[in-house]
């Protein structure tokens, strides 16, 4: 299933758009619940904050795993290079264990991106690199052009937006997908069907939703600055949801809810 599941990343704490102390207690509360594994961006403004935290709770840096991803504006061969090391420098780290190029640039060639994600990986700036927002035709693209494995395409993934076209195009390429508002911002947790399976096992709507992600082979990037919540969040590790209650979740894909839709972000491609 790919480095995150692999590496036990598979439920990793999603750090936007917390900054400063609201982030540093949070991902206190997230070490203490059993997170090792955050995911940051330059776009996020926190990669500071991040490291200053995880400075602070003195985590080994062998148990941790982090994730960052590069700003558009940073992808051509002037600044890729540069700014990865300015994140290092903010995270205090001698490199990431995945960095992904965050969105595809309109103004960039994805070709002279993914030149630069390789040279990073080859500098040992990052052990596993990986690409974020990509469509299938990029994917296929990044798939031919780099040397090292995919470790991933983070991607909006929940269960009212239906990514299969995108998950088959990801297996046959071998790239496996991280899931970015794996909650849908909230906005899918009164769903009659997935209250009804909730109920059914006695979990909490966020827990299936979590569920039915990992079920099908996708790491989950939830954020919270709550305890309760940061270890319901982890609990979606230690159950399994029916054959029949995937399919009924599979079902929701027809709401076609996208967050981080073009309005959100103008620069978005055109998706699959």
């Amino acid at each position: 299933m790919g480095i995150y599941f692999e590496s036990g990343a598979e439920m990793t704490m999603g750090t936007f758009p917390l900054k400063a102390d609201e982030l540093k207690d949070a991902v206190r509360l997230a070490y203490e619940t059993g997170f090792r594994s955050f995911d940051t961006a330059q776009m996020y403004q926190n990669e500071a904050d991040l490291g200053a935290a995880l400075a602070d709770i003195g985590a080994d840096r062998d148990e941790l795993f982090i994730t960052t991803k590069i700003l558009p504006a940073n992808l051509g061969t002037d600044r890729f290079i540069p700014s990865a090391e300015q994140s290092l420098q903010a995270l205090r780290l001698d490199y990431v264990d995945v960095l992904l190029v965050h969105w595809p640039s309109p103004d960039i060639e994805n070709e002279e991106a993914l030149s630069q994600l390789q040279l990073a990986h080859e500098k040992g700036l990052a052990k596993h690199i990986g690409i974020s927002n990509y469509t299938i035709a990029m994917m296929e693209q990044a798939a031919a052009l780099l040397d090292a494995p995919i470790a991933c395409n983070q991607v909006e993934f929940h269960p009212y937006l239906d990514q299969t076209k995108l998950k088959a195009a990801a297996d046959r390429l071998g790239v496996s997908l991280s899931a970015y508002c794996p909650l849908a911002k909230g906005q899918i947790l009164d769903d009659p069907v997935i209250a009804e399976i909730a109920q059914r096992y006695a979990r909490p709507p966020s827990q299936i939703v979590l569920r039915w992600i990992l079920q099908n082979g996708v790491s989950a990037n939830p954020m919270s600055t709550k305890k309760a919540n940061l270890e319901s969040n982890r609990a979606a590790l230690d159950f399994s949801l029916s054959g029949a209650d995937m399919h009924l979740l599979d079902q929701l894909g027809s709401n076609n809810l996208r967050i981080v839709d073009k309005q959100r972000m103008p620069i978005a491609p055109d998706w699959d």
